[in-house]
Formats: structure tokens, sequence, C-alpha cells
């Protein structure tokens, strides 16, 4: 029992609301066992495996990706620093990505974005005649 924690401590020690343990477990995420009142019973490792989770959410894998991260992992033993190190490292490149995204946005804000509305002084400078409708309607240099 000592290494079973309840949904209300899982819930305190990683900040998640229980309702979103028990979807997790819904979508097979995370496991519990019930307990002879009925109660659901999660082991400690839960703790890490709810962390990553969260982490997988902020950076934009979906539930799904999540989902296939998490079966990478050994199901005879608890995760090891090195099967942690494996799952994380894949996503370099996606937070690279999104790193590269979010400083495209940021020059976006005081730069053209390709709106073709030629309001700005500089914009006549940086989309000149209008240029980028040829790419297509909206923001074209801010969507790439």
């Amino acid at each position: 029992m000592d290494n079973e924690l309840t949904i209300g401590e899982i819930s305190r020690r990683s900040g998640v609301a229980s309702s979103a343990l028990r979807f997790y477990e819904e979508r097979g995420l995370i496991s519990s066992v019930r307990a002879g009142s009925g109660h659901r019973r999660f082991a400690r490792s839960a703790l890490r495996r709810v962390a990553f989770i969260v982490f997988a959410q902020r950076i934009g894998l979906t539930l799904e990706e999540i989902a296939a991260e998490l079966a990478k992992l050994p199901s005879d033993r608890i995760p090891a620093r090195k099967d942690w190190a494996r799952l994380s490292g894949a996503w370099t490149q996606r937070i690279d990505q999104k790193i590269a995204e979010l400083q495209r946005l940021r020059g976006g804000l005081i730069q053209c974005i390709g709106c073709g509305c030629l309001s700005i002084d500089k914009c006549e400078l940086a989309n000149p005649s209008d240029r980028a409708r040829r790419r297509g309607p909206g923001p074209r240099y801010w969507l790439g």
C-alpha cells in the first residue's frame, strides 16, 4: 500500500485535477487498480507519467501522440532515466520548430506580415505593389 496513491494524492502532488486523471485513465495513459473499497489506487510511478503527459501537452503533442510515446516505455519494469531521455530526445526538433515559429511571430508584430493592406508606410518597402497577394490571402509572410 505504501507504493500506491489515491487519486486525490496523485492530484495534489501533480497539480492535475482528479477529473483529468480519470480522463487520462479512460484514454489508457495511466492505470490504476481498485482497492477493496472500489477506490482507485495508482502506483507511485503514475506521478512521472502524469508529469510526462502535462509536459507533452505543453509542447503540443496530442493525446494520441502521447499514448504512442508512453507505449514505448517498458511494461516489465519502472521506466529508468534512460527510457525517459530516449522519449524526450526526439522532441528537440519539435521544440526548435516552435521556437522558430514564435520568433517569426514576434518579427511579424513589427514588420510587414504580407496582409496586403499597404496602410503602413513601411508596407510599400516590404511589400511593393502588394506582391504578397500572389502567395494567397491572409498574412502570407507570417504563415510562411
